[in-house]
């Protein structure tokens, strides 16, 4: 069971105020990360691992997938509250189910449909193209990282795309894609 504040007519028609990670307490907002559940997209196992065991230490439930078509398995199956995706997969990884994959048509393909629409996702690229940032921040991605990234930097963006997400039912990318 939810319960909410009710709110009174005059709250309810004042704009949410904008989340920044300067505004997110790390301790409040990763406390309520522990029934929060996140998936991971990545062709390479040793990112899968490393960023499931970091996420597990901080109390989030984490899902995997390797290539496109299992990240939209998983997603329809899991219902995660955020993922984490990777862009490029090689041809051979990319290729799962037959539709040639990339991060970019995932999110595309998130945003077609009404239950995954507003799912809050952080782009990961170990390319080093503003192109790909530009291209993130244009699908709707609530933050953009280059690998090797910043575990804490992730952290802070992880909580403010689901804290804001929590506080106004859906991300809205321009609020939340300064990090």
């Amino acid at each position: 069971m939810i319960f909410r504040r009710k709110t009174s007519p005059t709250e309810a028609s004042q704009k949410p105020a904008r989340v920044t990670a300067e505004s997110v307490p790390a301790a409040e907002s990763r406390e309520a990360s522990k029934t929060k559940k996140i998936l991971l997209v990545d062709d390479d196992p040793i990112i899968l691992g490393t960023l499931s065991l970091k996420l597990k230490s901080k109390g989030y439930q984490v899902v995997t997938a390797s290539d496109g078509s299992q990240a939209i398995t998983v997603t329809r199956k899991e219902k995660p509250d955020l993922m984490l995706l990777d862009v490029c997969f090689p041809p051979d990884v990319a290729h799962g189910g037959g539709v040639p994959w990339n991060g970019f048509l995932i999110i595309e393909w998130l945003r077609r449909l009404s239950d995954t629409s507003s799912l809050p996702v952080i782009v990961m690229s170990a390319a080093d193209r503003a192109e790909y940032k530009q291209r993130a921040s244009a699908a709707g991605a609530a933050a953009f990282f280059q690998k090797p990234i910043d575990n804490e930097q992730l952290l802070t963006a992880i909580d403010t795309a689901l804290l804001h997400k929590d506080s106004v039912g859906a991300v809205k990318p321009a609020a939340v894609f300064e990090i």
